[in-house]
């Protein structure tokens, strides 16, 4: 007993056991009505805890060409979606008893939860049939490997079962259940195929827990979408059969949701214009076509053009009562408060173009290291979302939709060197990279901005817990900052003999995020905000943040905030 408490011990990393360690927090604040939920979430742990171990002992895994320098993330990818899911129905489930919201919001909420097991546990699966069919060149695996394999399936098969269980209970009829797993089946298997063209169509670029964690994320996001479109096309009630998709969205919700989407699809678009047109001129104009890039741009600004302006509003406007044009709905919002929300926005402008001139130049002159150095942008994440955070959320909604959609366009031409600003866009770019951009894609802009907004448009509806919002701003604008730069500059004390990260820097990310709150809870309560925090659980939400970020080897930017948000909900 003592040897296996041993190797378990040897097993057990620092990032392991930060990630049960907020898993434990979460399960230790449910409720009773979601003690099904809890189970699942336990087995979902138990069973990636397992295929995490087995990853970073097999070889089986190298076929995918993940990011090098990252561990497999397997652990932290699979938990850290549904982990959030369900502290937001722990947050809703207070508020049900006082009737602050209506049984629509959590059953919807409720099978967003089951979505998102389902789309983490179909990649546990893949993974766990990658890991079993090893090449037939390959030894056989070793006793520990295939009881690991085992332990996880056999996890895998509790969690389907304690699913059917609690869709058996809560549906009315056979008819709906089938209907909610067939709807959960379709999550799984879309999380699986993109996962798979992920990790092929950008190789190197991310940890198999960071692809877990954009898959799983997307095919929640976006079968949200599909089924909301459904419901308006159609007319079909998904609020009974099978999900409860009542609740009415905001028109920045729907513009975000539309933007993104249509950026996303935009690529696929584009190659098969593209290809139409090659074939059609492959005979006559073969060196022309060879050639000419001012052609591929006409036809890719074209393309971009027609799906933004036409073809996604009037998604927009189908599913959503705008009674005009979004882009002129959007106008009207921002004249709406034309003085508080234009010199925000100039405010903004400003900010952006000092930073970025000063920090560009220092960057091709200076010895500083490049990792420190961007740690200044998260100073000016703060200095421009909390201000807005505070007197403009609405406007900030919106704006950090529009940002979004300005970097994946500006990104999608970087990759495909679109003339003339895409070999320009690529020289800039290169200058704020880092171990873990590469030239194929540079996420680490994105991974920011959706660190802080992300918090953001989670706590949009119910939300008791003012801090919530603001959990990307503090942990990546604040505590990830000043971790960084005390870390650097006065740290000694490492938290391992291969890792950078110190004991100076974390204690120092996680004072000053307290400090933070300490000044930020005052000023909320003076603009109206009731304060229900309390400093213990905000002393455990910090410090599990904290260590997070001190012992992961994944990208901090993505999964920090999630994890600090999902504690604040507790």
């Amino acid at each position: 007993m003592a040897a296996m408490a041993m190797a378990m011990a040897g097993l057990m990393n620092g990032e392991r056991a930060v990630v049960l360690l907020f898993i434990g927090r979460v399960l230790f604040s449910l409720p009773l009505s979601l003690l099904f939920h809890g189970v699942a979430l336990s087995l979902l742990a138990l069973s990636a805890l397992s295929l995490d171990i087995l990853a970073d002992s097999s070889t089986s895994l190298a076929q995918f060409n993940t990011r090098p320098g990252a561990s497999s993330g397997v652990l932290l990818g699979a938990v850290t979606l549904p982990a959030v899911v369900i502290s937001k129905m722990i947050q809703l489930s207070r508020a049900f008893p006082l009737d602050q919201v209506g049984i629509e919001e959590l059953e919807s909420l409720t099978l967003q939860y089951w979505a998102a097991s389902a789309s983490c546990l179909s990649v546990l699966i893949f993974l766990c049939i990658t890991l079993w069919r090893a090449p037939e060149n390959m030894p056989p695996p070793p006793a520990h490997n295939v009881w690991h394999a085992k332990f996880s399936l056999s996890c895998i098969i509790l969690h389907t079962a304690v699913s059917f269980v609690t869709f058996g209970t809560v549906s009315l009829t056979s008819f709906e259940t089938a209907l909610k797993l067939l709807w959960m089946l379709c999550h799984g298997l879309a999380a699986v195929k993109l996962i798979q063209h992920v990790i092929k169509t950008f190789p190197s670029c991310a940890s198999i827990g960071e692809s877990c964690l954009v898959t799983s994320g997307l095919v929640l996001y976006f079968g949200d979408m599909l089924a909301y479109t459904i419901e308006k096309v159609s007319g079909f009630t998904m609020k009974s059969e099978v999900v409860q998709y009542g609740s009415k969205r905001s028109e920045i919700s729907i513009i975000i949701q539309g933007l993104l989407l249509g950026l996303l699809l935009f690529p696929m678009v584009f190659k098969f214009v593209l290809r139409i047109w090659e074939s059609t001129f492959s005979t006559a104009h073969s060196e022309v076509r060879t050639n000419n890039e001012i052609w591929r741009s006409l036809i890719f600004f074209s393309a971009l053009g027609f799906i933004m302006i036409v073809i996604i509003p009037s998604w927009m406007q189908l599913v959503q009562d705008f009674h005009m044009h979004p882009l002129l709905w959007v106008l009207s919002f921002i004249f709406s408060e034309p003085l508080k929300r234009l010199s925000l926005c100039v405010y903004w402008m400003c900010v952006i173009y000092v930073s970025v001139l000063r920090f560009y130049n220092i960057s091709k002159n200076s010895k500083i290291e490049r990792i420190l150095l961007r740690k200044y942008y998260h100073l000016m994440a703060v200095s421009m979302f909390l201000p807005a955070l505070i007197f403009q959320p609405e406007f900030l909604d919106l704006s950090f939709g529009a940002a979004l959609a300005v970097f994946l366009a500006l990104e999608i031409i970087r990759v495909w060197r679109i003339w003339p600003l895409g070999q320009s866009i690529h020289k800039f770019m290169n200058a704020f990279t880092d171990h873990r951009d590469s030239d194929l894609l540079i996420v680490s802009h994105f991974s920011l901005l959706l660190g802080c907004a992300l918090p953001i448009w989670m706590s949009s509806g119910y939300n008791d817990r003012p801090l919530a919002p603001f959990s990307g701003i503090l942990s990546l604008g604040i505590g990830d900052t000043m971790a960084s730069v005390v870390g650097h500059k006065y740290g000694v004390l490492r938290w391992s003999k291969t890792g950078k990260k110190t004991i100076e820097g974390t204690a120092a990310g996680i004072t000053s995020v307290l400090a933070a709150c300490s000044v930020l809870l005052p000023l909320l309560a003076s603009t109206g905000y009731i304060l229900t925090e309390h400093w213990g659980s905000l002393l455990v939400a910090v410090t599990v943040s904290g260590l997070l970020e001190a012992y992961t080897a994944q990208l901090d930017n993505a999964f920090i905030p999630l994890i600090f948000y999902s504690l604040l909900c507790l």
